[in-house]
């Protein structure tokens, strides 16, 4: 059942994405080659902690740790660990955050030093298919618009995109409806109408589009071992489109003073 927001809701749903977003920028400061991943999501459930916001990741159907770190050829659900960043690695880090009983979650991909070309363009056509996204998620339209769109420009730019993780509904819980996948038929699927809150979130594979679940039952990775990347924000669908509920303005703001890491813009 999916549950719409009042506009009172939505600011509450903004609020905690903003210490996210916040959280993101903080951990941001600290990418760099020879850094721990594990270290990383340490930095993040402090200043989330620290901010009056609860992780939502942590113990989350039994997940160890705040953030998913997902590196290179890990699609998602990356767990933190002793692994050192390397230069040359691509490095997806998603969030959530639950503020006053409501929830928000985003995601960011980075590259640390330098990147082939082909890794560079997959971050951008990723980051693009986001907004393309968004782009779509107004009143009238349907969630397969969604996906459609997606699939289409990563597609078109030679990339794939993978079909078991999709987006999803957003507000006091994580996960709520409509599922939103990254790919689709143009004019399937619920209506999209005011009110609703949904986190959109492209995970766009170099090769195949095909993943396997390592035996830790999270670490999800593509089947050929080429890179994938990750963006995501969460938005609220208002009379004139999408609202950004989340935000990368403190992830720019770090990767401004952070000369090991950088990622593509809009």
């Amino acid at each position: 059942m999916i549950i719409y927001k009042t506009d009172s809701e939505i600011e509450l749903i903004r609020k905690s994405n903003i210490i996210l977003g916040k959280a993101h920028g903080e951990v941001a400061k600290y990418i760099e080659p020879g850094v721990k991943t594990s270290k990383l999501d340490k930095i993040a459930e402090e200043f989330i902690r620290d901010n009056g916001a609860i992780p939502a990741f942590l113990n989350y159907h039994g997940f160890p740790n705040t953030l998913c770190i997902s590196v290179n050829d890990v699609v998602v659900h990356g767990i933190p660990s002793d692994y050192e960043i390397k230069d040359g690695d691509i490095v997806s880090v998603d969030g959530g955050t639950i503020l006053d009983g409501f929830y928000g979650d985003s995601a960011f991909t980075y590259a640390v030093g330098e990147v082939e070309e082909s890794v560079w363009n997959l971050m951008q056509i990723t980051l693009n298919s986001l907004y393309k996204g968004i782009e779509v998620s107004k009143i009238g339209n349907r969630i397969g618009d969604i996906g459609f769109v997606v699939q289409r420009y990563a597609e078109t730019n030679g990339c794939s995109v993978v079909r078991e993780m999709t987006g999803h509904g957003i507000g006091k819980h994580l996960h709520e409806d409509p599922s939103v996948p990254n790919h689709g038929r143009q004019g399937s699927g619920k209506k999209i109408k005011r009110g609703m809150t949904i986190a959109i979130e492209p995970m766009v594979n170099l090769g195949d589009h095909r993943i396997f679940i390592e035996e830790d039952g999270w670490t999800a990775k593509t089947i050929d071992g080429l890179p994938s990347a990750h963006y995501e924000l969460s938005v609220a669908i208002k009379e004139n489109g999408a609202d950004i509920m989340s935000t990368f303005e403190y992830i720019y703001q770090a990767i401004e003073q952070n000369k090991n890491i950088t990622a593509p813009k809009l």
